[in-house]
């Protein structure tokens, strides 16, 4: 039995989206605003954000979880290493102390080398991730890359991986003054 290939186009044009790879969204730096494109993400967050964050000093993207949890956006973020001990400068200010100070539980990835994951899991439908560090420097300075991707396949994975590197990372409970976070 032949089936035209018109009724099979058709079929599959109506097939639900879920399930089904979406066109990613594709940011490059220099020369796209690739901080903006993921404040934009976090702003439109309903439900959830789970973060896994090796760099992490851009304030633009800090101030945006931070407003996602203040409009009641349940907020995780898991950061390196690097990202919760002492800064060049000897601040002890750092985005995992701000986000701590702001209310959203943050873990340190201390069993491995590097968590050089960059990564967030946005209300179970969305991902973005790449080499774009979420820092100024990624943004101004680097040759970098971001995905926004809307595969239910895709985020299902990346969501056991964030669930298996929490399990795997310790809390980070330091809390300070409020003051700047170090590197934007």
């Amino acid at each position: 039995m032949r089936i035209p290939i018109l009724a099979v186009l058709l079929l599959v044009t109506l097939l639900p989206a879920s399930g089904r790879a979406d066109t990613p969204t594709v940011c490059f730096t220099p020369g796209q605003d690739c901080t903006d494109l993921v404040v934009s993400e976090i702003a439109n967050a309903k439900q959830q954000i789970l973060v896994q964050a090796y760099s992490f000093t851009s304030v633009p993207i800090l101030a945006a979880l931070k407003a996602a949890h203040g409009r009641g956006v349940d907020v995780e973020v898991i950061v390196d290493k690097s990202s919760a001990r002492q800064g060049p400068s000897g601040s002890r200010y750092s985005a995992a102390t701000y986000l701590t100070n702001a209310g959203i539980p943050v873990w340190v990835d201390t069993k491995v080398a590097i968590a050089h994951n960059k990564v967030m899991v946005i209300d179970g439908q969305r991902v973005i991730t790449g080499s774009f560090n979420f820092t100024a420097a990624a943004q101004n300075h680097n040759a970098e890359n971001l995905l926004v991707l809307d595969d239910s396949a895709l985020v299902a994975q990346y969501r056991t991986n964030w669930e298996r590197r929490r399990a795997a990372s310790t809390q980070y409970v330091e809390t300070l003054p409020s003051g700047p976070v170090e590197g934007e």
